[in-house]
């Protein structure tokens, strides 16, 4: 049915008012615009790439049979020509996004192009790393001169690659201390586009981006003291997953919070690896422990702590500490299992009791929010640590090949209750 067809018969039977009807039809007039607006922006920035894949395509086509000097008219032609677009759109077309968007992508990758070029030509030394971060470098300004959130988005890709290069992929490798700042670079972006359009898809994705890149490029700063890391990136998690509660994410999906989904990941992946004994055995095999206080990774685990307990203050500050969410105050108890780890096999005890009552809480929370969200995942995690304890046992195929039975019955019969009490509730 269409909306323009069925408000004169609305009308007609007294349902609506002519007021109304007119304000539902501005309403979904600016909702058809927004929808055209967005998928003119795509088409642009898909446009612009394919523009540039051309030039790039034609020019490899006849490179080696070109002079030096042709080879670099046709390196810095895509880079004039693009600045000169973003100039036109500065001039011509500042409140268009879809030309903003699609005439700083051009020129994002223009600059690319134009050093892996001459480079070439003129056989300029260098790698991979050096190459990424005068890229990133060069191409900062154009999310801020050209207001332009596609930047933004390649940009974090960008200085993540280089991380990733620097600290993982390269011989001998190196921290990229470098990244630190060129992150910080673009969170003023970042909270400026936060606070003019939250619901933004750029925003969406920008969301997801930002932890990601921090969660690969946090382990390029381990160093002799690697195990310690895990302990930064619990707190690292914890952070996350206070972030995506606070006002802001708080009522959205886990498909569009993504600190929430990230951080809960990552909290109950590393509970998991904690609960292995090999775990703890490792740990106190390799550190040591004289020096401890000396080494980075103790010192970046303890900021991030320090961090995320300042934020869960803050953030509960107003509120009743019986309201906080099961996962926000778990890294606490866990460094001080952590510390007890180092002198004692408790410690694993200790994590897999933290998993069983983590687990407990959440079905209690599932049932009492009459949430099966909640509870399955409550179920999930309590069938996941019962199944990697049985797998680390001696029992035999038939007797757990019946607690298997048995979960999968406890998940029918919790998921069939839940939805009988729901029908209960709505007669």
């Amino acid at each position: 049915m269409s909306i323009e067809k069925d408000i004169p018969e609305l009308i007609k039977a007294g349902i609506i008012t002519p007021e109304t009807a007119q304000q539902i039809q501005e309403y979904y007039k600016i909702k058809s615009g927004s929808t055209s607006n967005r998928l003119f922006i795509v088409f642009g920035i898909l446009g612009a790439i394919l523009v540039g894949l051309g030039i790039i395509l034609i020019i490899a086509h006849n490179w080696d049979e070109l002079s030096k000097f042709s080879k670099t008219i046709f390196a810095f032609f895509p880079l004039v020509a693009a600045q000169s677009l973003c100039l036109y759109v500065l001039l011509r077309k500042p409140k268009s996004s879809a030309w903003r968007e699609s005439a700083t992508v051009l020129l994002f990758f223009a600059v690319g192009a134009c050093i892996s070029l001459i480079s070439q030509i003129y056989h300029i030394p260098g790698n991979l790393s050096s190459f990424l971060l005068i890229w990133m470098l060069l191409c900062l300004p154009l999310m801020y001169v050209m207001k332009s959130s596609m930047a933004a988005l390649i940009y974090i890709l960008g200085i993540t690659y280089y991380a990733a290069e620097t600290g993982y992929f390269s011989y001998p490798t190196s921290s990229p201390y470098i990244y630190w700042l060129l992150y910080l670079a673009v969170l003023p972006q970042y909270f400026s586009l936060f606070r003019k359009n939250p619901r933004s898809n750029f925003i969406t994705v920008e969301n997801w981006l930002l932890p990601i890149s921090v969660t690969i490029a946090l382990g390029t700063l381990s160093g002799n003291a690697a195990n310690l890391m895990f302990l930064a990136y619990f707190s690292l998690f914890s952070f996350f997953y206070i972030i995506g509660n606070n006002d802001l994410f708080s009522d959205k999906s886990l498909r569009n919070n993504s600190y929430k989904t990230i951080g809960s990941l990552g909290i109950l992946i590393l509970l998991f690896t904690f609960s292995f004994d090999g775990f703890w055995s490792d740990l106190r095999e390799r550190l040591d422990y004289s020096g401890l206080m000396l080494t980075s990774e103790f010192w970046i685990a303890l900021a991030i702590t320090l961090a995320a307990t300042g934020y869960l203050v803050f953030q509960q500050k107003n509120k009743s500490w019986r309201e906080i969410p099961i996962l926000s105050s778990i890294f606490i108890p866990v460094i001080i299992i952590f510390i007890i780890g180092f002198y004692s096999s408790v410690a694993v005890v200790l994590i897999n009791i933290i998993i069983l009552m983590v687990s407990i809480l959440i079905i209690i929370q599932g049932t009492n929010k009459n949430h099966l969200g909640i509870l399955n995942l409550g179920l999930s995690i309590i069938t996941i640590w019962i199944i990697i304890r049985f797998l680390n046992t001696d029992l035999s195929f038939i007797i757990r090949g019946l607690l298997l039975m048995a979960i999968g019955v406890g998940f029918f019969s919790a998921n069939y209750w839940m939805l009988k009490k729901r029908r209960k509730n709505e007669q």
